[in-house]
């Protein structure tokens, strides 16, 4: 009886241990490599796992020198201190970066790397020195996108073995010398009295372009108003003639409707042609004036004669 007693409390002692022992609980995103007999066995996924006591082993994972039970499969983020750096052009500065990674498979970041976080600690370091090497001074200051592309490939292929996946490089700092600042701080000084200088050329320019502009635009204007003038000026006078000589016109017709409906005699007829030629001789001795119509001229100095004839009759009566 009391055998039987102390059995059980065996069994129940050795279910205990077991339980401790062979129940393993996994958080998310976390996994354990479990080992049977020094074997690799399987990769503990997250929730409830049971491994056996004395047969089956946790191994630990070390990263950085830290180990720890649990593989995390999340992704992570290495700040290196500020390390030193040969440029293309031997300037020596000091470069702080930052990497991102993450295991994708645990069984090789297990078993293929020692110290997976110090391996990629050396070889961003190592990678680093060699991609700035090529570069010189004034490419790694502006060209950061390409440094942190070039690290990103470099890492990811050479990390790719490991089963860790690199997502991103960023160079958070670029410190060159005191004497390389002092320099370039006077070089952009420098750049930027120049741009003010060109800017302000720039300016005077405009305004004297915008000045000629005007300047021309109202000469422009100018002549074209005394051009407009001109022209209305011009037909103004060409109008007041033809006015005149419509008038001259309306004028000749009346006197000549008036000659014509006062049925004038050859005498008067006579008279106002030599008042005409009066007019016509006045101011010049030198006119030749030679009728059209010799037949009607004879006959104007036929009646010519004819009345001072007998003017000069009346007046012999009158004496």
């Amino acid at each position: 009886m009391e055998a039987n007693i102390i059995l059980i409390i065996v069994l129940i002692i050795l279910a205990l241990v077991i339980g401790k022992k062979g129940i393993k609980i996994v958080k998310q995103a976390n996994v354990l490599i479990v080992e049977r007999l020094g074997k690799f066995n399987r990769v503990a996924q997250s929730g409830v796992n049971f491994i056996w006591p004395f047969i089956d082993r946790v191994r630990p994972m070390v990263s950085g020198g830290a180990s720890s039970t649990f593989v995390d499969l999340r992704e992570r983020v290495v700040d290196f201190e500020p390390q030193p750096v040969i440029t293309k052009d031997n300037v020596t500065m000091a470069v702080d970066t930052v990497v991102y990674y993450q295991i994708t498979d645990p069984h090789r970041a297990m078993y293929e790397i020692v110290d997976l976080g110090f391996a990629i600690t050396q070889l961003t370091i190592t990678s680093l020195r060699n991609v700035m090497g090529e570069l010189a001074l004034d490419e790694t200051l502006v060209s950061r996108e390409t440094v942190n592309n070039k690290l990103r490939t470099i890492l990811d292929e050479a990390t790719d073995k490991w089963g860790v996946k690199v997502n991103r490089v960023e160079l958070k700092n670029i410190e060159p010398p005191t004497e390389i600042q002092d320099a370039m701080a006077k070089q952009m000084k420098a750049e930027r009295e120049r741009r003010a200088t060109v800017t302000e050329a720039e300016g005077t320019k405009a305004a004297a372009i915008l000045t000629a502009e005007g300047e021309r635009n109202a000469a422009i204007a100018k002549a074209e108003g005394k051009k407009q003038a001109a022209i209305l000026s011009a037909e103004g006078e060409a109008e007041a003639i033809l006015k005149v000589q419509r008038a001259e016109a309306e004028a000749i017709k009346l006197v000549y409707n008036a000659i014509h409906e006062g049925k004038p005699t050859n005498d008067l007829i006579a008279i106002k042609y030599m008042d005409a030629l009066k007019e016509m001789a006045r101011g010049s001795a030198n006119k030749v004036f030679i009728p059209y119509e010799a037949t009607g001229v004879l006959a104007s100095i036929a009646g010519i004669k004819e009345i001072l004839t007998e003017r000069k009759e009346s007046e012999s009566k009158k004496v």
